[in-house]
């Protein structure tokens, strides 16, 4: 598979929060009642999409934003991102 470092993120990620227990969903199928923790992926804020969103009991709670790497370095350039 010929995938691109930030959809291997994603793709380390899905599993991650999976193993945490959190139900991923797609933007186009949001149902916040499915589960206690949600991870939304690519939902839309005021700033543009963020690559997952958290909720708790239906509450947002946190951004996960996928970045290669070698962008740790950089995290302060993507903070108008999360």
């Amino acid at each position: 598979m010929n995938q691109n470092p930030e959809q291997l993120a994603r793709d380390t990620i899905d599993v991650e929060l999976t193993q945490c227990g959190w139900v991923i969903q797609n933007k186009n199928q949001i149902n916040l009642n499915a589960a206690t923790g949600i991870a939304i992926r690519e939902y839309q804020t005021d700033v543009g999409p963020a690559d997952y969103v958290l909720f708790v009991n239906k509450q947002p709670v946190g951004i996960i934003e996928a970045k290669r790497g070698e962008e740790a370095v950089h995290l302060t350039m993507h903070e108008d991102q999360s």
